[in-house]
């Protein structure tokens, strides 16, 4: 079954938020959390010792194509509900290269791949969306995403 992996632990998660004039790049997924189909920056699990931002590029080209420059911090949310736990740390990202194309997810075999669709959408369009986290819809309506500063480990 899908998701089975991320319960029972604590999965630190990193995603990114790109953004081209009023639309944000998301990718729908079937949640492993609630089984229901939900859009989301894409991004994902943080393996041990990876850096935040090795980590963001790798997930974004796995899911997207895209390759990306990772830059501040935009804001920390945390999943709590059971048997599901994360801390999803979301960044603001920038496109370096690459060319745009739904990919997938390697920690999952062919038949419980999660991802199902990847779209430009627009920033008015997502109050009447299902999409994670809740909160999203909200920060991007500002005009300017809040800061908070990361600390990456020196490479």
């Amino acid at each position: 079954m899908a998701g089975e992996s991320f319960k029972n632990k604590i999965r630190l998660r990193v995603n990114g938020i790109l953004q081209k004039n009023k639309a944000i790049l998301l990718v729908q997924l079937k949640s492993p959390v609630n089984n229901k189909l939900i859009w989301m920056p894409p991004g994902g699990g943080l393996r041990f010792g990876e850096l935040m931002e090795s980590g963001l590029q790798r997930e974004f080209l796995q899911e997207t194509g895209l390759q990306v420059e990772v830059n501040h911090l935009v804001f920390v949310n945390e999943l709590v509900h059971p048997p599901f736990h994360a801390i999803e740390c979301y960044f603001s990202v920038r496109k370096t290269g690459g060319t745009l194309k739904m990919g997938s997810d390697p920690e999952l075999s062919d038949t419980e791949q999660i991802l199902k669709d990847l779209q430009w959408i627009n920033i008015d369009q997502l109050q009447d969306m299902q999409v994670a986290p809740a909160q999203l819809p909200a920060l991007l309506q500002n005009a300017s995403l809040p800061r908070q500063i990361p600390h990456f480990k020196n490479k």
